[in-house]
């Protein structure tokens, strides 16, 4: 598992609490790490194409100001990208504590040929699911203050014609 950041300083305290983790498990979290890059920019340059089996975004930052959408990890320009990295039946994985943004992701991924919404079916038995609001520091946060999230799964298909 890779996590792909732009902000260094949030890299560096990733890179950190990795360590800590190897640290206090001997033998595990040798799978993780951290890589400061743009990876709106670069994921072609890190993945072949359908190497990944899942990707998650969580807790974006939502860039409110319309002229900042452009920025959004989600948008329609860059789900292509995404496409590209992940295999098909692949899972992209989202989840914000900002209505407006899950709505913009979902409405972002809805609108692309290739992904399609992961049937409710199908999210019971992903127990992956299950960790997305509890599994990240941000994630804890939100639930402390009582917080709501708004997640979506939507898997990777062939486009039909």
């Amino acid at each position: 598992m890779i996590g792909m950041e732009l902000r260094d300083k949030v890299t560096e305290y990733v890179k950190e609490r990795i360590l800590a983790l190897r640290v206090e498990n001997p033998g595990q979290y040798q799978n993780v790490s951290v890589v400061w890059t743009n990876s709106m920019k670069y994921i072609p340059n890190y993945f072949e194409k359908g190497q990944l089996s899942k990707m998650f975004f969580l807790f974006p930052d939502p860039h409110f100001k319309e002229k900042n959408h452009r920025r959004r990890v989600i948008s329609p320009h860059l789900l292509d990208e995404y496409a590209y990295a992940l295999c098909i039946g692949g899972n992209i994985y989202t989840i914000t504590d900002v209505e407006e943004l899950g709505e913009w992701m979902k409405a972002c991924l809805e609108g692309n040929p290739m992904f399609e919404a992961v049937r409710d079916e199908e999210l019971e038995a992903d127990p992956v699911v299950k960790l997305l609001s509890s599994a990240t520091e941000e994630g804890q946060k939100v639930a402390r203050n009582g917080g709501q999230t708004f997640q979506a799964v939507y898997k990777r298909v062939v486009p039909s014609l």
